[in-house]
């Protein structure tokens, strides 16, 4: 189970990071505990020195009677393998965090792009931890449960009205909609055609002039759309 831990002393920013953690973890499919603090209290303090696993800590940089420097320290002094995330309002403080050996993942303004940066340090700290996000469903009496990452593309086929998961060892042909389909799988999926969504974290090159995408295993498709070229690019 991975255990998120955020401190903020504005309810406004801890509601934010708690839905953001909430829609990203949802797509992934991963059991999941959020721990919320407003200061770095004594209850804080037990969660550090706890024998939780997979601890990802999101933290502010000043709380009413600490700084998120310090508690990194006290983390660090105690675990060298959880992962830290600063979310911050107080951008200037970013070169105090540098010059401190913190090992931490991120250092993440509030006021810019807030929540695709953190969507993004959610997914190098999962890869950190060594947690695989999967998608999950069932379908016809079976329980799918396969990687995200090991998936190339989904496409839909219209004879068989049926849409095919292709990984880098099977396919799957299911009976959810490409639409259903596109609901459960996580950001790093785009549509480059009506009928295909591709993992943008597999794809190695993509050339507009043979509308032809190659992946980071030698598979190619083709099944690219002028009207998607934007997301591709």
């Amino acid at each position: 189970m991975i255990n998120f831990i955020i401190c903020d002393d504005v309810k406004q920013y801890r509601d934010m990071v708690e839905h953001i953690v909430d829609s990203y973890m949802m797509k992934n499919k991963i059991e999941y505990k959020t721990h919320i603090f407003d200061d770095y209290d004594s209850d804080f303090v037990k969660i550090v020195e706890s024998k939780l696993s997979f601890k990802i800590y999101i933290l502010d940089i000043e709380t009413p009677t600490k700084s998120g420097i310090d508690i990194a320290r006290l983390i660090r002094n105690k675990d060298v393998d959880s992962v830290l995330i600063f979310l911050t309002g107080h951008q200037e403080l970013g070169h105090v965090v540098m010059k401190n050996d913190f090992l931490f993942l991120s250092y993440i303004n509030k006021f810019d792009n807030c929540e695709q940066r953190l969507k993004k340090s959610l997914d190098k700290a999962l890869q950190m931890l060594k947690v695989k996000s999967v998608i999950r469903f069932k379908d016809n009496g079976v329980i799918y449960t396969i990687p995200q990452d090991d998936i190339l593309y989904i496409t839909r086929d219209s004879i068989e009205r049926k849409c095919i998961i292709v990984t880098d060892y099977s396919e799957f042909k299911v009976g959810k909609t490409l639409s259903e389909l596109e609901e459960i799988v996580n950001d790093n999926f785009i549509k480059t055609h009506r009928a295909c969504l591709m993992n943008a974290k597999r794809i190695l090159s993509f050339s507009r002039s043979q509308k032809e995408v190659v992946f980071d295993n030698g598979m190619t498709s083709d099944l690219i759309s002028t009207r998607f070229n934007k997301e591709l690019i």
